[in-house]
């Protein structure tokens, strides 16, 4: 195994959190998942707009570990002005990974910004500092909720590919089947880059309904109705949550995945129990 890297290829993402006690538990879980070499963290946009000032905090402070980070980057809602002197804010602190993604569209009368699109994003972040940046885009197995069509997002994803993204990760599904149907369409039209399954390990039902529902992630009916049939009994949807993941992301790596990205809720013991039933 190298010193430097899980062989899997694995990373884990983490949100900014909003309170003293969130910040010191997240470095007790960077420490803990760093043991395992992954091969960087991300970190997103805080919840509830908070401000970019919060990611570049949390990134600091996970990049203290030595692990790569990346920081989230949005287009929407930012003029180049703004992207430029960010991008050479993260330059100046030894920033070489960024995750670069469209973002939320404004529910209210905010400016959407020059950018409307991942694909010229990535394309903005090649010319303002050329291969500086190892960027991973976002990809959706099961199509993008407000895709007008399957071939359409597959249409959209090849262009931000083509733009000049190193590697995508992609929404959190649960139907191994999805993942291998993107990939093998993806590579059809061109794409030849790593495409990383995104894990989501289940611990709570009704948050995991909450998110799937808003990102357009399917729940398998026979989960769904497993997990509800625990109703709150927390122990047992942990410990089935742990066994339906594991299978999972087993699955994923027999099939020939390049690695796997955990959405950590800044929880490490769930990813760290996956990660101990699967073998490379």
């Amino acid at each position: 195994m190298s010193t430097q890297q899980h062989p899997l290829g694995i990373s884990f993402e983490f949100f900014p959190p909003n309170t003293d006690a969130g910040r010191d538990k997240l470095l007790g879980v960077r420490d803990a998942l760093a043991e395992r070499k992954p091969r960087f963290f991300s970190v997103t946009y805080g919840a509830g707009g908070s401000t970019q000032a919060r990611t570049l905090d949390t990134v600091s402070r996970v990049r203290a570990s030595g692990i790569t980070t990346a920081p989230h980057l949005s287009c929407i809602g930012s003029d180049k002005g703004a992207l430029r002197e960010l991008l050479a804010q993260y330059r100046e602190d030894g920033i070489d990974s960024l995750v670069a993604l469209r973002g939320d569209l404004p529910s209210g009368m905010g400016g959407i910004g020059e950018l409307r699109y991942a694909n010229e994003l990535v394309e903005f972040i090649r010319e303002e500092t050329g291969d500086h940046f190892e960027i991973a885009v976002a990809a959706y197995p099961e199509s993008h909720p407000q895709a007008p069509s399957f071939e359409r997002d597959l249409e959209n994803f090849a262009r931000k590919m083509k733009a000049g993204a190193n590697l995508a990760i992609t929404q959190y599904f649960f139907t191994a089947d999805a993942y291998f149907h993107f990939v093998e369409r993806a590579r059809a039209l061109g794409v030849e880059a790593p495409i990383v399954p995104g894990i989501m390990p289940i611990t709570n039902y009704a948050k995991l309904a909450r998110f799937s529902d808003a990102c357009g992630a399917e729940i398998p009916r026979w989960i769904r109705k497993q997990l509800e049939a625990y109703g709150d009994d927390s122990e047992a949807i942990a410990a089935f949550g742990e066994e339906v993941v594991s299978r999972l992301c087993q699955r994923l790596l027999d099939g020939g995945a390049p690695g796997l990205h955990f959405y950590t809720l800044n929880q490490a013991a769930p990813c760290l129990r996956i990660l101990d039933n699967i073998t490379g």
